[in-house]
């Protein structure tokens, strides 16, 4: 027998692999993983405790900015939380227009994934092709709110501003040629014999671990729990369109990047109905009161993000600023099952493994 000696591993907190500022310790024997440690708040922003002394117009910037390529979420999930304790009614333009950009943000947010996912594999090229598609999707959010990144779209209510003229035929398009292009990234990758014998059976977990450790989004589905908020839970105006929830069997690597790949096409799929659907005028910001004060009282909602089901809990003593305001975050409560899925594999397989989960260091660190 071979004696090896304990090594103490730095991964991050600059690994490329890590995306951001997240730093894993792991010990080794060898090159198998014996323990390890995630160490987060390099990214620490304190935004819940900033947000007791801001009204709720104010804070919906910093929610941008906690899953920064999944801005329009984590908006919404702000505004629906307020809307819902104050009792207002979005006008159906607006909601609309919602639905829209938070389906091209999933589509968005899951090109960013997937380019990056095999980039640290091994694949330079989908990195390239993900982020030409994604920046289709960067020009038409720029055009509705001039921003590309952080929106600060949404509003108690609404909708900050309307779609300038042509938009709705120009995100048509996009939606007809992004099928194609999905085509394309099957070609390329999905089945790529390199990248299957790296990610096939990896990181494998069943459900009954996936709900102990509180996982959502395709983290949970990968093990054949058809649980989706869109459909289980529905908001907004998904209850109106038709749509499937893709599920896995194995709750491995390989499962959850087939279920990420099909909820591009399930969005396009959403989007297609909503564009043929959107209504032709109306107003996009619905009777609100100059300041925004919730009754007083308790609210928690939740939706489903691209990362898994994100949170808002608002505690509300009457007046414009929240008494108290906690976030969910889906990549939070997703990384907890990484040491438990890292102890036993080698140091190969740890790249694989924290790409499959697809976290956002932002969301680690509200």
């Amino acid at each position: 027998m071979i004696r090896t000696e304990e090594l103490l591993l730095n991964v991050g907190p600059q690994h490329p692999s890590t995306h951001g500022v997240f730093r894993i310790i792991v010990k080794l024997d060898g090159e198998i993983i014996t323990e390890a440690t995630p160490v987060m708040g390099y990214l620490h922003r304190g935004t819940e405790k900033l947000a007791e002394n801001l009204n709720f117009t104010q804070i919906i910037p910093y929610t941008d900015r906690m899953d920064y390529v999944s801005a329009m979420t984590n908006n919404y999930v702000l505004v629906h939380a307020v809307e819902k304790m104050m009792g207002l009614e979005v006008p159906e333009r607006a909601e609309f227009l919602r639905l829209i950009v938070m389906e091209l943000q999933r589509v968005a947010s899951h090109l960013v994934w997937w380019g990056t996912y095999l980039l640290d594999i091994g694949a330079l090229s989908p990195f390239l092709y993900a982020f030409n598609d994604r920046e289709r999707i960067l020009q038409l959010f720029n055009e509705l709110c001039g921003a590309r990144l952080t929106y600060n779209y949404m509003r108690v209510g609404g909708v900050k501003w309307d779609a300038p003229e042509g938009w709705i035929g120009r995100v048509k398009e996009f939606v007809r040629d992004m099928r194609e292009k999905l085509h394309e990234y099957d070609d390329l990758a999905s089945g790529n014999e390199i990248f299957l014998s790296r990610i096939k059976g990896v990181g494998a977990y069943d459900a009954r671990t996936a709900i102990d450790y509180g996982l959502s989004g395709a983290n949970l589905r990968s093990t054949g729990v058809k649980w989706d908020l869109r459909k289980n839970e529905p908001y907004s105006l998904y209850s109106r369109f038709e749509f499937d929830v893709p599920v896995g069997k194995n709750g491995d690597c390989y499962d959850r990047y087939l279920i990420r790949m099909e909820e591009m096409r399930q969005s396009l799929r959403i989007l297609e109905q909503a564009l043929e659907q959107f209504p032709e005028g109306g107003e996009t910001m619905g009777k609100v009161p100059r300041v925004i004060r919730p009754p007083v009282g308790e609210i928690y909602v939740r939706i489903e993000s691209p990362r898994g089901e994100i949170g808002c809990y608002i505690v509300s003593k009457g007046k414009a600023e929240p008494f108290r305001l906690k976030f969910r975050r889906p990549s939070f409560v997703n990384l907890q099952i990484l040491p438990k899925l890292l102890v036993g594999e080698s140091m190969t397989n740890l790249v694989t493994i924290l790409g499959g989960i697809d976290i956002v260091l932002g969301e680690v660190d509200c």
